[in-house]
C-alpha cells in the first residue's frame, strides 16, 4: 500500500510514526524514551518510508515553535515548514499554543484539541488531556480559550523511579476503596496530600499495607490534589478526558466521584485525526 504521508507526534518521553495513506493508518511505530531532536533522529524514525520521491512529514509536539497565543483556534498558524537537509522529507511542524496569564504553554496538545474538535463538532466544554502531564484546556466556538498544566503523571514517574514509593507505583494493582478514600481526602486537605506519601511509605514498611491500597493511596492522593485546585474548569462542564490506559480511566473516575462525568476519548486517534486535519490544509 503506497504512503502517502508521514504523521509524527514528538514528546518528550516517546516518539509515535504513523505511515498514512489519506485518513488510514498503513503500518505505525514508535520509540519509548527521550531522543535528542535532530535531522538525523527524525530520519531515523521514518527511513523505513522514505524513497527518491520527496514524502510530506506532518508532525506536532517538541520540533516546532510555540507561537500562537490563546484565544485562537488551535490550528490558527497552520504548520510551518522545516528544512531538513534531505530532500527526500518535507517536514511540517504545527506550532504550539502559549498563555500569558498564568503562563503556560502546550506542544502537541494543540493538535489534540483539534482531533477532538474535527471528531465533535461544535463541541464546548474542558478538555482533559492526561500524559506525563495532565493539562485542562477550555474550548469554546473552536477556540482554546484558557488551559492549565499539572505535572502530576511526571511526579508519578518520578515517584516511581527514585523513591521508596516504586515498590507499590511499579505493581498494576489498585484498590478502589482506597483510591476513593484518598481522593475524597485529597479534595478536603490538598496541603496534606505530600505527608499522606511518606505515611503510605511508612505503613507499608511497618504493616505491610498491600500493593494495590498502597497504589490506591498514592494515586487518589495526586489526583485529588490536582482535582481540587482545577476545579474552576472541571466544574458545572461538559467534559471530555483524552488518554489512554489506567490512568485516564483514573481520571474518568475521579471525576464521576465529583458528580462530573467525563466522556473517555482514545488519545492515539485523537493525535491522528488532528495531524490529519493540517495534513489536508496542507493538501488544498
Amino acid at each position: 500500500m503506497t504512503v502517502d504521508w508521514i504523521a509524527l507526534d514528538w514528546a518528550a518521553d516517546r516518539q509515535r510514526v504513523w505511515a498514512m495513506q489519506g485518513g488510514d493508518v498503513v503500518s505505525e511505530t514508535a520509540h519509548e524514551g527521550g531522543l535528542t531532536v535532530t535531522p538525523q533522529g527524525l530520519i531515523s524514525l521514518i527511513s523505513y518510508w522514505l524513497s527518491d520521491k520527496p514524502l510530506p512529514i506532518i508532525a506536532c509536539g517538541l520540533l516546532g515553535p510555540v507561537s500562537g497565543t490563546i484565544p485562537c483556534a488551535p490550528l490558527a498558524d497552520g504548520a510551518w515548514s522545516m528544512d531538513l537537509g534531505d530532500p527526500r522529507v518535507h517536514l511540517h511542524v504545527i506550532p504550539g499554543l502559549k498563555q500569558k496569564t498564568p503562563v503556560d504553554m502546550m506542544q502537541g496538545d494543540e493538535t489534540r484539541v483539534a482531533g477532538f474538535l474535527a471528531l465533535n463538532k461544535d463541541w464546548d466544554g474542558v478538555l482533559c488531556l492526561v500524559g506525563s502531564e495532565t493539562r485542562w484546556v477550555h474550548v469554546s466556538a473552536g477556540e482554546v480559550v484558557s488551559f492549565q498544566t499539572f505535572m502530576t503523571g511526571a511526579v508519578l514517574g518520578a515517584l516511581a523511579a527514585q523513591t521508596g514509593l516504586h515498590q507499590w507505583l511499579n505493581s498494576p494493582d489498585l484498590e478502589v476503596a482506597a483510591f476513593d478514600a484518598a481522593l475524597s481526602d485529597a479534595m478536603a486537605k490538598p496541603e496534606r496530600v505530600l505527608a499522606r506519601l511518606y505515611s503510605i511509605h511508612a505503613e507499608g514498611v511497618l504493616d505491610g499495607l498491600s500493593q494495590g491500597q498502597a497504589r490506591g493511596r498514592i494515586l487518589g492522593g495526586l489526583i485529588g490534589a490536582e482535582l481540587a485546585a482545577a476545579r474552576p474548569f472541571w466544574l458545572g462542564q461538559q467534559l471530555a478526558v483524552i488518554g489512554q490506559g489506567a490512568m485516564a480511566q483514573a481520571y474518568v473516575d475521579a471525576l464521576a466521584a465529583q458528580g462530573a462525568p467525563a466522556t473517555l476519548a482514545d488519545e492515539p486517534r485523537i493525535t491522528r485525526q488532528g495531524l490529519q486535519v493540517a495534513w489536508r490544509a496542507l493538501s488544498t
